[in-house]
């Protein structure tokens, strides 16, 4: 049912040679970059020849559907690429397809102006910079995006803008150029969906302000960050509106779906990976006189893994299917049901992976807890589990309680 054909076959065979020859190689030059480096928020040097090799073999922008941007690939299509990405933390950059940059993308071909293509869209597309998704806030429960505080208001041929946010993934790169900000140009609007705007924000503009980068788990994910931004007094060219006063909450539904379904399909490789360096270490390894492998704990455990990912990774790929047959909004709670079974999943094989290892697990020497922080935010980047719970059950309950 989901047999990659052609182009979208070819390109997969072609990425997993990539990853065995350059993206694997390097991991360790990567570690070895970024710890020598006198700034963290620049992006170690390896990316940059690794970027220009991807993209001389035509391994570039491959999650953009449309053939104009992208590799023309179907959602279904991608969803094994970006799984094989997953398998190690940066590779998404690699190829031009890493988050947030893959969303703002997204935003900017499906709903940006001709000139806001041509000034943003077209260098993310041609991977010289890189961007930030701002709409996380401090003081107000953000997995509401109508509870947003920030204010956008117009004077005269500009768009002014107060407003903290955290979590701002992104920005603390040295090659971060832009913000897309949500925030409220019509917060008096009956119409709770209709109160917000998304606008683009330039880095460098007077009153952006980056607080201090936001830790997870106790790390701060240099290169990349997750900083509280200040806006004070902000102004930015009225052009700089996307689609319109009112429409933010509809772009970021646009969003919410292929740009975030990636997270989904990425940390399905993750978990692969985690699966396979735990059979590695039990098979190597001897306690209490033979070894782990033929442990009964831990050969349940790693049954329950290969079934936990291959029914997650289903699950993902029939998301995609319907996504790409039906659209987003048909496709929504299929999309709910993986942002909750994915990540999941991926935190207990991961944790199990991390057991496994002992000490070792806890560490850089082995990427199992970076992938974990990566699986548990996702529990909540991805919009909370209780939030996407409540929204299957209510599609599900929707037929009975609506009966006349």
């Amino acid at each position: 049912m989901f047999e990659l054909k052609g182009r979208a076959k070819e390109l997969y065979d072609k990425l997993l040679q990539f990853m065995d020859e350059h993206i694997y190689p390097n991991e360790k030059v990567y570690r070895e970059q970024h710890a020598a480096q006198d700034d963290p928020w620049v992006t170690p040097p390896i990316i940059e020849e690794l970027k220009a090799k991807a993209r001389a073999q035509g391994l570039w922008n491959l999650f953009l559907p449309d053939s104009e941007y992208g590799a023309g690939l179907t959602n279904l299509e991608y969803a094994p690429l970006a799984e094989i990405m997953g398998r190690v933390m940066w590779s998404s950059e690699v190829f031009n397809c890493a988050a947030p940059d893959t969303g703002n993308m997204e935003v900017l071909a499906r709903y940006g102006s001709e000139a806001q293509k041509e000034k943003w869209l077209k260098p993310l597309l041609n991977g010289e910079i890189r961007s930030c998704f701002s709409m996380t806030e401090p003081d107000v429960a953000s997995s509401d995006a109508t509870n947003i505080q920030c204010e956008i208001r117009r004077e005269g041929d500009e768009y002014v803008i107060n407003g903290r946010k955290w979590f701002s993934s992104g920005a603390c790169n040295e090659r971060t150029k832009f913000f897309i900000l949500m925030g409220k140009t019509d917060p008096d609007n009956p119409d709770r969906y209709r109160q917000q705007s998304m606008i683009i924000v330039p880095k460098d503009t007077p009153g952006v302000k980056i607080v201090r980068d936001m830790s997870v788990f106790g790390s701060y994910h240099a290169p990349k960050g997750h900083p509280e931004v200040l806006f004070d007094n902000v102004r930015v060219p009225a052009s700089n509106i996307i689609l319109g006063e009112g429409r933010g909450f509809e772009i970021a539904q646009g969003r919410l779906g292929p740009g975030r379904i990636h997270h989904c399909m990425r940390v399905i490789g993750q978990a692969e990976r985690a699966l396979e360096l735990m059979c590695q270490r039990l098979a190597s390894r001897v306690a209490f006189g033979k070894p782990l492998s033929e442990q009964g704990v831990w050969r349940e455990r790693i049954a329950e893994s290969r079934i936990l990912i291959d029914q997650a990774r289903f699950l993902v790929l029939h998301a995609a299917y319907k996504m790409d047959k039906v659209g987003n909004k048909e496709a929504r709670k299929e999309i709910a049901m993986i942002k909750v079974a994915a990540p999941n999943m991926a935190c207990k094989v991961i944790d199990w992976a991390i057991q496994a290892y002992g000490a070792a697990g806890y560490t850089d020497d082995f990427p199992l807890a970076s992938m974990y922080v990566y699986a548990r935010h996702l529990r909540t980047a991805d919009g909370p589990d209780e939030v996407h719970r409540n929204s299957i059950a209510k599609l599900e309950l929707r037929p009975y309680l609506n009966r006349e």
